[in-house]
């Protein structure tokens, strides 16, 4: 795991998020620490904040004597997310600066255009939507609010990996960027505002539907 300049607990915590979101941490078992510390390169200390620090957020559940282990997926966790980011993701754009957005405004619409294509690589899309995302609100000047959006955008990838790889899911989530860079290249910020929301609700649906009962 790379070390960065911020509190080595705060790395840790997003590189298990990241793990947990690839499959590559199983859920039906509890975490092994010993094992999770010498992959990730750090000591017993650091990780274990990381893992009281994803307790406290509902991520992660302990019991005593038999230690940490992911809370399973719920769809009303991932709805309540959803409703929270959606929320947290309109008020950085209403929040961003007008001119730089029309000027974002063609580079949106020409990668939302360019996903789309048929050639667009399925293991691609988290990677495309973050992106994608954190340019549309590269102007909002409220710091604090980027870095929750980043945090709950890391848990819930694990439930973005259920529609992972479905063509469909992939080309109706370019088509509803597209129209929120239409609308930015019109100067409706407000229409944009509520093209965004409803790419995340319609988001929502689709991994509900995919969700195990």
């Amino acid at each position: 795991m790379p070390i960065e300049n911020r509190p080595l607990r705060e790395q840790v915590k997003e590189e298990l998020i990241r793990r947990l979101g690839r499959g590559t941490i199983p859920t039906d078992e509890p975490l092994n620490e010993g094992r999770l510390a010498t992959e990730l390169g750090v000591s017993r200390t650091p990780l274990r904040e990381a893992l009281i620090s994803l307790e406290r957020e509902g991520l992660i559940t302990s019991e005593r004597g038999k230690g940490f282990r992911f809370a399973p997926m719920s769809a009303q966790e991932f709805r309540d997310l959803t409703t929270i980011v959606a929320t947290l993701e309109s008020l950085a754009l209403e929040s961003s600066d007008p001119a730089q957005l029309a000027g974002l405004a063609p580079k949106l619409l020409e990668q939302a255009r360019a996903f789309s294509a048929p050639q667009a690589p399925h293991d691609v899309i988290e990677r495309y939507d973050d992106a994608w995302h954190a340019l549309l609100l590269s102007g909002c000047p409220n710091a604090r609010l980027m870095d929750l959006i980043a945090s709950l955008k890391l848990t819930m990838h694990r439930y973005e990996q259920v529609a992972l790889g479905d063509q469909d899911v992939l080309e109706r989530s370019a088509e509803e960027h597209e129209r929120i860079a239409e609308c930015l290249v019109r100067g409706d910020v407000t229409q944009a505002v509520a093209a965004l929301k409803e790419n995340w609700n319609s988001g929502m649906d689709r991994i509900l539907e995919r969700l195990a009962p």
